[in-house]
């Protein structure tokens, strides 16, 4: 009798079956239909244009915090702001932009891209998991501060410097000389101490807010008028972040300002020991000190910068469209 023939493949096994990739399956697409690189670029922008607008604003913020006596009594913006032009001039308000301009860029572009990949995993597709986004905000900030903290310092002696300093290349090379490397990351773990709280309500409430906006005029998110909804989120969030992490951020000036026009040491570094120190010494409205000016400051920054950013996206994920119906 003659055997039917089989079409069996030699060594296939039983328990293994071939699946089929499908024509549109595109390893290097993070999600949103854009890819790894486009997010960091539309990061990068973000964040340039952000820090260059406000960076006026920063430079008073920075002489604010430097200028209050021992004990603290409160200095007005516009106390800061006069003061500033009348000894130095309007150009003083831009004294460490280039500094600004070449960490601001590099890491605003990990910044983003670290959070749009680190929500995409934690949230499983949730939109709504704001565990997913706090924690993925932690992430962005713990990675972008490793490059934005020596430029930041650079930036700040430059604002601070009153012609000690040529320019960039003069800070960094003075202070690679003078004091070594480390000193380009001696308030790293002091940032990302204050940033890490501070980018957890951020973008939970950015998403939030986008959210409940977008859903309460949905015909907005398609037209023109769609920046709207992500510059109203992004101040709402940008403002509410600063408001709950003041009294971190008074912290962190007193430990700056230590020594300074006759203000007394810590005898610890420690983050409780200068909270108990604060309100011994100011009560606990001496936690809440500069809150206002801070809100004025990051709530059109992240105004700025959010509407920016998903002006950016919007412009990928059309010419990715364009580009694949061509």
């Amino acid at each position: 009798m003659a055997t039917e023939a089989t079409t069996v493949p030699k060594f296939q096994e039983p328990d293994l079956r071939q699946v089929s990739q499908t024509p549109d399956f595109k390893p290097e697409i993070a999600h949103d239909g854009l890819k790894f690189w486009q997010f960091m670029i539309a990061g990068s922008i973000a964040g340039s244009v952000e820090h260059m607008a406000m960076f006026p604003v920063d430079t008073v913020k920075t002489h604010m915090q430097a200028l209050r006596p021992c004990p603290l009594k409160p200095v007005g913006i516009r106390q800061a702001f006069r003061s500033i032009i009348q000894k130095e001039g309007p150009s003083a308000l831009y004294r460490g932009i280039w500094a600004m301009g070449l960490g601001a860029g590099p890491a605003h572009a990990v910044y983003f891209s670290f959070y749009e990949v680190s929500k995409k995993y934690l949230s499983a597709g949730n939109q709504n998991n704001s565990v997913a986004h706090a924690i993925s905000g932690v992430f962005a900030t713990i990675s972008s501060d490793a490059v934005f903290t020596p430029m930041d310092m650079v930036k700040q002696r430059l604002q601070m410097g009153e012609g000690t300093y040529k320019g960039v290349w003069d800070c960094v090379k003075r202070v690679l000389r003078e004091e070594g490397i480390g000193a380009f990351y001696a308030s790293y773990r002091t940032t990302v101490l204050m940033n890490a709280p501070f980018t957890a309500v951020h973008f939970a409430t950015y998403e939030a807010a986008k959210k409940g906006l977008i859903e309460f005029s949905p015909e907005r998110v398609s037209d023109e008028e769609g920046w709207l909804v992500h510059a109203t989120a992004g101040a709402a969030a940008g403002g509410l972040a600063a408001a709950v992490t003041t009294p971190l951020d008074v912290v962190k000036t007193q430990l700056q300002c230590q020594g300074v026009c006759g203000c007394d040491r810590f005898t610890s570094g420690s983050i409780s020991h200068v909270l108990r120190t604060i309100v011994k010494k100011d009560g606990y409205r001496g936690l809440l000190r500069g809150w206002l000016p801070r809100m004025l400051f990051h709530a059109p920054a992240a105004a700025i910068c959010w509407s920016t950013y998903e002006g950016v996206k919007s412009f990928f994920q059309d010419f990715n469209g364009d580009s694949n119906t061509a």
